[in-house]
């Protein structure tokens, strides 16, 4: 009997700060809400758990409310947490953010040296040949971070496990030489791609976006996700390609959406779910996302996808 794999995140673990006022910036006061539970692989993995996978988190938290709050919201989930590391001697890492009514953010994260980079990855609490190991490129761009990825990315890999990569290849990471270097290795091992048609724009700068999947699945790629925000996703593999249309919601806080579409995604395709229920589960998924204030907020359980899919449904007919 095939068994199902644990999905693993390694990276940033931290709280979040949003203010309610759009066209400020962060330079102007404010109010604000939180502390939130943040962190690209924190979401992704809150959503695959709550979606009925087995999973385990590495990263860092200081021994202090701030820590308490992430772990606390995780534990309550299901996420396996005895990777994450608590640490006495370094504060919770902290991101402050700002939003505008052409959907750009303004981000403040205080990281670095704090307990979100300074963690270890314990090798016993996963069977790296029957692990998924999801990364974010975004936590690439701390150097402790990005080592210990790519170690424990190597592991998984040569073990025999499969490796799923958002790349989110923000502009300004991709001019470190290092980041990019990162990336291209870990796009390189990966079963499962998830770029958002901006992260396509800035890797293929000159390719359109079918050259770009096929070039993609012409190396280890079997399964490519494009994330379309507010006009839906497409996902292309095993011959198979569908389309999903965006859902009409009202967005309030964007932060969070694809990691929570990719937990969905993966957490489903590991538990035996065709491409099409993973993607149309996946596509709600990130719209009820963007609906609550907080980037792990708007994560969902299979009973509220299901009911959300069923309205919409209703709603169409």
């Amino acid at each position: 009997m095939k068994r199902i794999p644990v999905i693993a995140t390694v990276g940033e673990i931290l709280v979040e700060f949003v203010s309610h006022k759009k066209n400020c910036g962060l330079s102007n006061i404010s109010d604000y809400s939180g502390p939130y539970p943040s962190g690209a692989p924190a979401i992704f993995l809150d959503q695959a758990a709550r979606m009925g996978a087995e999973t385990q988190l590495f990263g860092g938290v200081g021994n202090d409310g701030f820590g308490s709050c992430v772990l606390e919201r995780l534990a309550a989930h299901g996420v396996g947490t005895s990777g994450v590391t608590i640490h006495p001697n370094h504060s919770t890492g902290v991101a402050f953010v700002s939003y505008y009514d052409n959907g750009n953010r303004d981000f403040i994260f205080h990281l670095a040296n704090t307990a979100a980079d300074n963690f270890t990855v314990s090798k016993d609490l996963i069977d790296p040949s029957n692990t998924i190991l999801h990364i974010s490129a975004a936590s690439m761009g701390n150097t402790a971070m990005r080592d210990m990825i790519l170690a424990t990315m190597r592991m998984v890999y040569n073990a025999g496990g499969q490796i799923s990569c958002d790349p989110n290849a923000r502009p300004e990471l991709m001019r470190d030489n290092a980041v990019r270097a990162a990336l291209n290795e870990t796009m390189d091992c990966s079963t499962y791609l998830m770029p958002s048609t901006s992260d396509l724009d800035f890797l293929f700068p000159d390719m359109s976006e079918d050259a770009a999947v096929d070039h993609l699945l012409k190396a280890k790629a079997e399964v490519i996700v494009i994330k379309r925000g507010a006009k839906g996703a497409t996902i292309v593999g095993h011959g198979q390609r569908y389309d999903f249309a965006g859902h009409a919601v009202q967005e309030l806080d964007p932060t969070g959406a694809g990691d929570c579409f990719g937990g969905t995604f993966i957490s489903l395709l590991a538990q035996g779910s065709s491409l099409q229920d993973a993607g149309s589960q996946a596509n709600a998924a990130g719209a009820l996302a963007v609906t609550r204030r907080g980037p792990m907020e708007g994560n969902s359980s299979p009973a509220e996808l299901k009911n959300f899919i069923s309205t919409k449904r209703e709603n169409v007919a």
